[in-house]
């Protein structure tokens, strides 16, 4: 019952309130009709192109009586983030440290996504055989993270510093918990603080956003130079090589 006049502009609220951690699917369709009730008098037959038979409504007499606009919803649902993991090292060191994470809500379905990163399938039993859980869906799931910068130049400076490796997949099905470890590797070459955020996500519905902060201290002193004075007022000299570490 909404009225349009030419060229109106109308805008259309979409509320998504996800109750589980999963793909939603549904479709937002615009019916347009005539305010005097007219039909347009093109007529739609056997012969009309497959698209416009799909986004019209047929009068008796074969005219088309209203106009169709489909659009489909895909919502993804995105848990809180939690505090941020530390990541600490000392510049011109490398460190490997586990971090564990805690995939809440998990709902085991078999809805494919495009790629977002890299996948780790997740296997609810240590069988060969791949069981059921309760809802009766496949029972393996499969993740796929990938590192976020919050800018092209953060990227530029952790993307050859920092790796990530997913060591261990554990599920719980009665909670619902799936427990992610992941091995990671940090080797600053100067003093930083740069933030990033590890998204996994997994294909059968649900984002899960982890922030990280990677700081690189000081690194240790090289050496120490002493300069012995031959005299007042004369000049003491001392030679050191210095080494580039990059070309």
């Amino acid at each position: 019952g909404i009225r349009l006049a030419p060229k109106e502009r109308v805008e259309v609220p979409v509320l998504f309130m996800p109750a589980e951690m999963k793909i939603y699917k549904t479709r937002v369709v615009m019916h347009v009709m005539r305010e005097n009730g007219e039909n347009w008098p093109y007529k739609v037959t056997a012969e009309s192109n497959t698209d416009l038979i799909r986004n019209v409504t047929v009068a008796e007499n074969g005219e088309a009586q209203g106009m169709l606009w489909i659009y489909p919803i895909h919502g993804m649902p995105e848990a809180p983030q939690k505090k941020s993991v530390v990541i600490r090292c000392q510049a011109r060191q490398r460190l490997e440290q586990r971090v564990e994470l805690l995939l809440i809500g998990v709902v085991p379905g078999e809805t494919a996504l495009p790629d977002a990163g890299n996948s780790a399938v997740v296997n609810t039993d240590e069988s060969s055989n791949t069981p059921e859980v309760t809802d009766g869906s496949s029972a393996t799931l499969e993740f796929l993270y990938e590192l976020q910068y919050q800018s092209d130049e953060i990227r530029s400076q952790l993307d050859s510093l920092v790796g990530m490796q997913l060591l261990q997949k554990e599920w719980d099905t009665e909670s619902r918990i799936v427990t992610l470890i992941f091995n990671v590797v940090f080797a600053p070459s100067k003093p930083m603080r740069n933030k990033a955020t590890l998204a996994v996500q997994c294909t059968a519905g649900g984002l899960w956003k982890f922030p990280l902060l990677f700081i690189a201290s000081e690194p240790e002193v090289d050496d120490v130079i002493n300069i012995v004075a031959i005299g007042l007022n004369k000049e003491s000299i001392v030679g050191f090589k210095l080494t580039s570490q990059t070309r």
